[in-house]
C-alpha cells in the first residue's frame, strides 16, 4: 500500500474524527501501526493528558507529542503499535477514554459540591 493510499484509507477510518480538527500528517507506516497526527488548536494540556493515557494502552509501542512553535496553535502527536491495532485505533481508543476519565472527575466533582462534602476554610 502506498502513502497516498494509507492517507485515503485513513480518512475513510476516522469517521467520528473531525477532519478539521485533526490531520494526519505525511509519513503513516503503511501497515497503519505508526502515524503522526496534528491537532488544531491545542496545546500542552490536552498534549501531556492524552500522550498519558494513550501510553496506558498495553498495545501501544509508543506515544509522544509535541508543540512545533509556541506561536501556532498546534500539537503533534505520533503513536507507533505493537501491530495488535492501528494508530489510529489507539488515538480513537486514547481519546475516549480520556473523555471518561474527565466525565468522571465531573461526576464526582459535581456530587461532592451537591453534597457539599468538601472542607471548607477556616475564616482567618
Amino acid at each position: 500500500m502506498s502513502e497516498m493510499d494509507v492517507d485515503s484509507a485513513i480518512e475513510v477510518d476516522m469517521p467520528e474524527l473531525d477532519k478539521d480538527k485533526i490531520v494526519v500528517l505525511p509519513g503513516a507506516l503503511a501497515d497503519g501501526t505508526g502515524a503522526s497526527f496534528q491537532i488544531k488548536d491545542e496545546d500542552h494540556t490536552l498534549g501531556n493528558a492524552l500522550r498519558y493515557i494513550i501510553m496506558k494502552n498495553p498495545d501501544v509501542e509508543f506515544c509522544g507529542y509535541s508543540i512545533p512553535h509556541p506561536a501556532e496553535p498546534f500539537l503533534n502527536i505520533r503513536i507507533q503499535t505493537y501491530g495488535e491495532i492501528s494508530a489510529i485505533e489507539a488515538l480513537e481508543k486514547g481519546l475516549d477514554d480520556l473523555a471518561s476519565v474527565c466525565d468522571h472527575v465531573e461526576a464526582v466533582y459535581s456530587q461532592a459540591v451537591n453534597n457539599k462534602d468538601y472542607p471548607a476554610e477556616e475564616p482567618i
